[in-house]
């Protein structure tokens, strides 16, 4: 998707590595919002951190230009806080490129500056490695730069340089270069791996006719970039060595040179990588007995000792890097999906590069729920928020699954209480939240959920106890919110869920994470031949299913039952803050209320193939009465007292609707007119899987069209926070739309497109990934990483297939039922069927 003028305002490009921190790529080129320190950096910039670019004509004709567009905001200095005008850190202050285009495909952006007096197209390819089930090289701390150079006069030299300040105390700045490499060391002057803020950062470039300069010029006021503009401008730019700390300048910088030819292009290539090792909670301080922060390591480190190392493997990798991140990039955006759903999904992947997301030493993943400006939002990686988030699961399996091990080595008690956030650092005890319904259900089925992706018959045999656990929790005795006390499979006691307060009583929405986490127990349980569980399970479903059917619809849509009247709910849970005294009511309830989560199981349900959990009439009538109700065309006569996330005439789906009929409760439930997108997305998902294609797209168009770089960064779709993890619900939309389904157990996959005709999207399961393609002649399923064993495809597109191919050997196979099955085989580079 291609932004520019007003549209590069509010963008901030995250490049960095799963779990290692990132740089944000303004979307006028400038490189702010320095996250690399384990910890978000919202709204902020590294002073004097930036590319430049000369050029000289053989006339001695000089053109020099940061290499930036105009800025496009706080031209007042407000948010410096100091109303001094525009921040001049920023360079904005000096010559720069008056035509900027940004090309946003995730995960790669390319950048194209003009200017009427500067003689060349400039190109800026910014990345860093995402690679499907490669979670080492797609976790690099480090951003990859690649800048074109074409050249509109004769004989034009061009200089390119990268500068960068040094932010860490007591810092020095080295000549880092070595074997082809130029690179400038920024790091702390004490080498202390065990002091809690050490780190070093590294700029470089592998480019011929480099040099560095260690500092620019030390003085007052405005010295340092006064005098590098001279240097810069007249060609006289050379190393400088400051021996004396006290009297450094912060700022380095690299450089490289190339003389052009009208019409001749040249590429230079730069490295910012970072190593900034230990970990701690800064954000609610946990220490040892003598007062001391308990540190733990960045996955990284396991991979690299400095900064240094991760420049020199970036370098030497960076073409096959980049064209493995590329075929992933064109994977995404060369689908036939709606252009709208192609941005939603291929946007909020972003979210795995923010810094909502750490990587233990041991690669386990760690995820906030978002993060503030300064520090993250909400402990994770939170059951219920994390369910939503379907990209990591098929992406890199593996880094899902190190979720799930967490929840049920450190998370879950003796008596199947499953604390609902993990604690930092791992092994400090289980926390005091109480368990969350929604959350622990979810957990069951994302169990079920990765061990189809992954075929893992071992992982599911080591867990199954515990999955045993989670779901007896329920009925337990030891539960003291009494979820399902009578085990009539009906939710009736106290239910904490993911908006963040207490409901009494069956919900549609609840009941139905409840149903889907029985079905998903049921399926494991046959596997693994524990029939009695499973049948208890069954008996339990059917019961809730019966109950749910008959009690919870109204005809229109899946309601809370409950007695908003009824006191003793408050008094028998030790509730009283949730007793409204002056309406005499409970508060925080839905009631008669059309949620937006009240089918989410189903949802659930059918990515992960576990059947029916709702009448299909029953929501098919709910789903058109949900998307009638809760979609909102605009929010200029809506009355909102919550988040605002839509507002005048933007579109979305509000939390929760009453519509004409309806007993409103006076304190309904929390955000229940907030629009979030992560809810937004699963509701979509689920009215195009159910038929209602055009509504649920009306949805994600409406989002995106809130996310269009004028208004907000595309790539930051806000929650309880920025990089929100829910959003990468919208990565759901890829197997909606591509009936994907999915069990690596049996040597199984399947096709059946919704759209019907041409169509082509991505795939990702086990430890393969690559495209589905039909164009009507035939369907082919392309390996571009990895491989997968088959012994059966069903292809919902194709009712007779003349011939199977498997990496160009013809193949004999048996058809029923558009099942095609076949010998056990591993796929490596193609599966071919022709019509």
């Amino acid at each position: 998707m291609i932004y520019e003028n007003e549209y590069l305002n509010e963008i901030s490009f995250p490049l960095g590595g799963i779990g290692s921190g990132c740089i944000g790529l303004a979307g006028n080129g400038r490189l702010i919002e320095w996250e690399i320190c384990n910890r978000p950096n919202k709204y902020t910039h590294n002073p004097y951190s930036f590319f430049a670019i000369r050029a000289e004509y053989p006339s001695g004709k000089v053109v020099c230009k940061v290499l930036q567009g105009d800025l496009n905001k706080d031209f007042t200095g407000a948010l410096a806080g100091n109303g001094h005008g525009a921040n001049k850190e920023n360079m904005c202050g000096f010559p720069h490129f008056k035509n900027v285009t940004f090309d946003g495909r995730f995960p790669i952006a390319e950048l194209t500056f003009t200017d009427p007096d500067f003689p060349a197209e400039v190109n800026m390819t910014a990345f860093n490695p995402f690679i499907p089930h490669d979670a080492k090289n797609s976790s690099l701390p480090a951003a990859f730069f690649n800048v074109s150079v074409k050249s509109f006069e004769e004989n034009v030299r061009y200089t390119l340089v990268l500068t960068a300040r040094n932010f860490f105390a007591q810092s020095e700045n080295l000549d880092g270069s070595h074997d082809g490499i130029t690179a400038v060391t920024l790091q702390r002057a004490e080498r202390d791996l065990s002091n809690k803020e050490h780190g070093d950062l590294t700029i470089a470039t592998d480019a011929d006719h480099s040099f560095i300069q260690q500092y620019w010029y030390h003085g007052q006021w405005q010295d340092g970039v006064t005098t590098f503009w001279h240097e810069f401008m007249t060609d006289t730019l050379k190393n400088r060595v400051y021996p004396d700390p006290l009297s450094r300048s912060k700022v380095g910088l690299i450089g490289a040179k190339a003389t052009l030819g009208k019409g001749e292009v040249h590429d230079f290539r730069f490295v910012i990588a970072w190593n900034v090792p230990n970990c701690y909670n800064y954000w609610k301080p946990y220490q040892n007995e003598a007062g001391e922060d308990i540190l733990w390591k960045n996955y990284y480190t396991t991979m690299f000792e400095t900064s240094g190392d991760t420049a020199a493997y970036a370098l030497s990798n960076f073409t096959s890097l980049y064209k493995k991140t590329a075929a992933f990039r064109d994977a995404l955006h060369l689908s036939t999906l709606d252009p709208a759903v192609i941005d939603a999904y291929a946007s909020t992947l972003s979210v795995l590069k923010s810094p909502t997301v750490l990587r233990l030493e041991d690669g386990t993943v760690y995820g906030w729920e978002g993060v503030h400006n300064q520090r993250g939002s909400c402990e994770g990686p939170c059951t219920h928020v994390w369910s939503y988030a379907y990209a990591l699961c098929f992406l890199f399996p593996e880094l899902e699954r190190s979720i799930r091990e967490t929840e049920f080595k450190y998370d879950t008690d003796t008596d199947g209480r499953m604390c609902f956030r993990t604690r930092l650092p791992l092994g400090r005890g289980i926390g005091s939240f109480r368990a969350c319904v929604d959350g622990q259900m979810a957990s069951v089925i994302k169990t079920y959920r990765e061990w189809k992706i992954s075929g893992d018959d071992a992982w599911l045999k080591a867990h199954w106890d515990t999955v045993k656990l989670l779901l007896a929790y329920t009925w337990s005795e030891q539960n003291p919110d009494e979820w399902d006390k009578d085990r009539d499979g009906v939710l009736e006691g106290r239910q904490h869920h993911t908006l963040d307060m207490e409901m009494f009583g069956p919900s549609g929405w609840l009941q139905g994470m409840y149903r889907a986490a029985l079905r998903a127990g049921e399926e494991m349980a046959l596997y693994l031949q524990d029939t009695d569980t499973a049948a208890n399970y069954r008996t339990l479903f059917e019961k809730g299913y019966a109950y749910t059917k008959e009690n919870l619809f109204n005809g229109k849509y899946y309601i809370q039952k409950v007695d908003i009247k009824d006191k003793s709910y408050t008094e028998h849970f030790d509730c009283a803050n949730y007793w409204n005294d002056e309406k005499g009511e409970l508060k925080y309830q839905i009631g008669e209320g059309c949620e937006i989560d009240q089918l989410l199981g189903q949802w659930h349900a059918n990515l992960c193939g576990l059947g029916d959990v709702f009448d299909k009439e029953q929501r098919r009538i709910a789903l058109q009465n949900l998307f009638a109700n809760n979609f909102k065309k605009s929010f200029r006569n809506f009355a909102n007292p919550w988040r605002i996330y839509a507002i005048n005439d933007e579109a979305g789906a509000i939390m929760c609707d009453y519509p004409e009929g309806a007993e409103r409760p006076i304190l309904p439930i929390p955000y229940e007119s907030e629009c979030m997108t992560g809810f937004e997305y699963a509701l979509a998902g689920l009215l195009i899987s159910e038929g209602f294609v055009e509504e649920g797209l009306q949805i994600v168009r409406a989002i995106r069209g809130r996310y269009d770089g004028k208004k907000r960064n595309p790539w930051n779709e806000i929650e309880c926070g920025h990089n929100y993890a829910r959003a990468m619900a919208s990565f759901a939309l890829i197997p909606i739309f591509s009936g994907f389904t999915f069990d690596i157990p049996h040597k199984h996959i399947g096709f059946s497109p919704i759209i019907k005709g041409d169509f082509r999207c991505i795939w990702s399961v086990g430890q393969s990934w690559g495209n589905y393609i039909d164009d009507g002649a035939e369907i082919r399923l392309t390996v571009e990483g990895g491989d997968i064993p088959l012994s059966s495809i069903t292809l919902g597109a194709m009712t007779n297939a003349k011939a199977l191919y498997i990496d160009g050997k013809p193949i004999e196979f048996t058809m029923k039922d558009h099942t095609l099955c076949f010998t056990e085989t591993s796929v490596t580079k193609e599966l071919r069927v022709i019509r």
